[in-house]
């Protein structure tokens, strides 16, 4: 009998969210060389965002392990040279990506001056639809080994960034959302609509307040639809952005309460597309999770269409409409070509084989960044990380960046920097627990009534 050539892979996702947490496990995954026995081990930054045991039962994604650590923890775990990992995934905001590139140069550089040259290669991307701060956000990106595009658009957007202030965009590489897949779409009865609402956009109580009661409306004008509210975290949790007006508090205030056939939902994405018949959203990343499915999908014009809601992404997509026209029983019909370059089924969902890219198929949308990984791998040695920030090229900016992770300019820990050796102890994991809780009632409680007192 032959021996066996698959080859063991371990790999550590640090995230800061838990959608940021399913995007990073998810890519691991999806990237790892096909011949590999993945061991993947999963770090949680900790912060005002950090997931709860609910939320990550919900992700659905599993670890070989998984824990909370602080950013100086976590770059000391990685100065190991025992068990070291192969490929590390940093799926943070933009600045925890920055610091932690230059938290782990400088590690690795203290690794190097005795003789080790061997280290991981480094992943990074975004979890969904890139609709602001492009420049900013992919500069706090360079330096990562590969630095993952979701689409051939942006692809082409993130390299003309690179590009056009003369840094090296070798590292961009076009992937797909991880997330996607599911059934081909087939009729539900009842027909059932989702409003896919997100934690920041729109931002306002009013904005807020007028899509809570147009779904209200939809529910009444249609009894015999099912309508469905899905929401992404409950009063008290945070998800990647901060929720000051949740959907859940506003609703408690509609007169009469909801309609019989509108209710709150949560729980995983997919599970709820199963059972969908037309998705609605303002500009979630659901949208895209909906369109690779084949189910009729709508981006709501009601607020303008903005580049502060995120909304203009979806730009000839065919997609754009308002409440009025989903009302009246408008079912859009998204542009093919459009919805090729954004990485999802042209034709199809991936079940059906429809492409991905405008080539091939969904699956294979990670061929390219799984050989480029293996290709990595097979160096052995590799170039020190080599991010465009630096003291010389951003002394006014990158400090600041650093700071917030408290690492000094040059990656080093600062003194005095958050660290625990150890599991804490049950009184501060009480103070952990009430302080993250009266941030969030801040959040969601205090500063809304402040702001409104200064529109007086």
């Amino acid at each position: 009998m032959p021996a066996s050539t698959t080859k063991s892979l371990r790999v550590a996702v640090l995230a800061d969210s838990d959608t940021r947490w399913k995007w990073g496990a998810l890519t691991a995954t999806r990237i790892a060389p096909a011949d590999s026995d993945i061991r993947l081990d999963g770090y949680l930054l900790r912060g005002r965002a950090t997931p709860t045991a609910r939320q990550l039962e919900e992700v659905g994604v599993r670890a070989d392990s998984l824990r909370e650590v602080t950013s100086v923890e976590f770059l000391r775990e990685m100065a190991r040279e025992e068990d070291a990992y192969d490929v590390v995934v940093l799926s943070l905001v933009g600045g925890g990506v920055q610091a932690m590139l230059h938290g782990l140069s400088h590690q690795w550089r203290e690794r190097s001056a005795t003789g080790s040259t061997k280290r991981p290669v480094v992943v990074t991307g975004y979890v969904g639809v890139v609709y602001e701060k492009l420049a900013d956000g992919l500069l706090l990106r360079h330096g990562a080994d590969l630095v993952l595009a979701n689409s051939r658009q942006d692809a082409d957007r993130f390299t003309a960034v690179y590009e056009g202030v003369g840094a090296d965009a070798s590292s961009v590489t076009e992937v797909a959302l991880p997330f996607l897949g599911g059934d081909p779409y087939e009729k539900h009865d009842p027909y059932t609509v989702v409003f896919a609402a997100q934690p920041s956009v729109p931002e306002s109580r009013k904005d807020r307040t007028y899509l809570l009661n147009r779904l209200v409306q939809h529910a009444r004008l249609h009894p015999d639809r099912e309508v469905l509210l899905k929401l992404r975290s409950r009063p008290g949790e945070h998800t990647t952005h901060i929720e000051e007006q949740p959907y859940q508090r506003l609703a408690e205030r509609i007169p009469g309460g909801l309609p019989a056939n509108l209710r709150l939902v949560y729980g995983h994405m997919g599970e709820v597309l199963d059972r969908t018949d037309l998705l609605v959203t303002v500009s979630s990343t659901a949208a895209l999770e909906s369109l690779h499915r084949r189910i009729p999908t709508i981006v709501l014009t009601d607020l303008g269409v903005r580049e502060s809601l995120g909304n203009h992404h979806f730009v000839g997509s065919g997609c754009l409409a308002s409440w009025d026209q989903l009302d009246d029983g408008h079912v859009p019909a998204p542009d093919e070509r459009w919805v090729a370059r954004q990485g999802v089924a042209a034709g199809g969902s991936a079940a059906a084989g429809g492409s991905a890219t405008g080539e091939g198929s969904y699956e294979t949308a990670f061929d390219t960044a799984r050989e480029r990984i293996a290709g990595l791998l097979g160096r052995g040695a590799l170039p020190a990380l080599a991010p465009y920030y630096t003291p010389v090229t951003a002394p006014g900016y990158l400090p600041g960046v650093l700071a917030r992770h408290h690492l000094a300019p040059d990656g080093s820990p600062l003194p005095g920097a958050p660290d625990a050796d150890r599991e804490p102890g049950p009184v501060r994991q009480i103070v952990r627990r009430a302080a993250r809780g009266a941030y969030r009632h801040g959040v969601q409680r205090v500063a809304p009534v402040i702001r409104r007192m200064g529109e007086l």
